[in-house]
């Protein structure tokens, strides 16, 4: 049902609920000592998001909303009423809005248009207006023939991953990670897709549904056709998120960067946590000879963690699960080309709940529980710790 509030007390929310509910501030709220890796923050390129400035303009006929175009009718009429909240967008449709204090920090107002990936949202609250307009479309799929994800644990290799799957090479025992040690890698994993995904706002990718239940519909609303590449690709990576999980592991999978905050924070707490990821000099590196430099590995956590996988969807979703008995390191790399890199590096104590035929024991040619097995994280995927 929508909230109605007289005029006075949406004005009031214009000026003390605001632009927390963009998903960088609202990091910052619940994250207050912990930067955002550069892994995450290039989710809201302009490619896919711009923050404009907005002139607000109060008068009878209610709240008018510039989008900043400079064209005379290009903005927003927010009309308050006894009906609730209209949004006329210019083009003879209007939106209804719901107003309330919302979940998480700052609540407020949100205006939404259109389909996910394909919409402007207005964000009314303590820091003004922000209008976040995403581009038409999406990133085309391009192709990338659907396998078993070599970081969910309880999944077998498939036939020819060990030799086609390039994340084959990102597995590596805790004994080799010494200055000196060679390894060809490859930093970029593939998503299918010509351009990054984009984290949706929390508020929208809860109105999509996630569910093998629901799978036609959640085609319809992103166009996919059933029984393509593309549907598949999506089809598993909603299945590994619905599979029972790992030994006493816990595992989430976050459809928006709140929910990953939320779960990362509620495992490993507010003050003390930091998040990292691989960052590579250059962007798109191809597959090449990297030796571990000298000095510099660094042990960042030897305890639990929260790892966040990126996975293969239309948007940004993450595969996120807790992790006992792992260490967690940072590791300097140098490319045969010269080219430099900051990787990440996860090493599990104990993998006796794995797959006996999971990729890494293919790879390293070792047993379940027998050895420590690290593997070092792609650009896109996110590790978080306790320190």
């Amino acid at each position: 049902m929508l909230t109605r509030l007289p005029l006075i007390c949406f004005l009031v929310s214009v000026t003390a609920i605001a632009a927390d509910l963009t998903p960088e501030r609202y990091w910052n709220t619940a994250l207050p000592n912990t930067p955002m890796p550069n892994s995450l923050r290039h989710l809201f390129t302009p490619d896919f998001t711009d923050e404009k400035s907005t002139d607000v303009q109060v008068g009878k006929g209610g709240v008018n909303v510039n989008a900043g175009k400079g064209k005379p009718g290009g903005g927003t009429a927010v009309n308050v009423g006894k009906g609730g909240v209209y949004v006329d967008t210019g083009k003879g449709k209007g939106t209804h809005v719901s107003v309330s204090g919302g979940k998480g920090p700052g609540g407020g107002v949100g205006v939404h248009t259109g389909k996910p990936g394909k919409r402007t949202d207005v964000g009314v609250g303590k820091g003004g207006v922000i209008v976040h307009t995403r581009h038409k479309g999406r990133p085309v799929y391009v192709g990338v023939t659907p396998g078993p994800n070599p970081f969910v644990y309880n999944y077998a290799a498939s036939e020819t991953q060990l030799h086609d799957d390039p994340k084959a090479a990102l597995f590596f025992l805790e004994k080799d990670m010494v200055p000196g040690k060679a390894m060809n890698l490859r930093f970029n994993a593939e998503d299918g897709y010509d351009g990054k995904t984009a984290f949706l706002p929390r508020g929208e990718a809860e109105t999509v549904p996630f569910e093998s239940e629901k799978f036609s519909e959640i085609l319809n609303t992103f166009s996919v056709k059933p029984g393509s590449e593309e549907a598949e690709m999506m089809k598993k990576t909603i299945e590994e998120c619905e599979a029972k999980r790992v030994g006493g592991e816990e595992k989430y999978c976050a459809t928006s960067l709140e929910s990953m905050v939320d779960f990362s924070v509620s495992k490993l707490g507010k003050y003390h946590v930091r998040a990292v990821s691989t960052e590579v000099a250059e962007k798109n590196a191809p597959m090449q000879k990297y030796k571990i430099a000298a000095p510099g590995i660094k042990k960042l956590s030897d305890d639990k963690s929260v790892v966040c996988h990126k996975q293969k969807y239309p948007f940004a979703v993450f595969y996120c699960h807790k992790a006992m008995m792992t260490s967690v390191y940072a590791v300097p790399l140098e490319g045969e080309n010269g080219l430099r890199a900051k990787a990440v590096a996860v090493c599990h104590k104990n993998t006796s709940a794995w797959n006996p035929n999971h990729l890494a024991f293919k790879v390293l040619k070792v047993k379940p529980g027998t050895v420590p097995v690290c593997h070092f994280l792609p650009e896109t995927h996110v590790v978080w710790f306790s320190y």
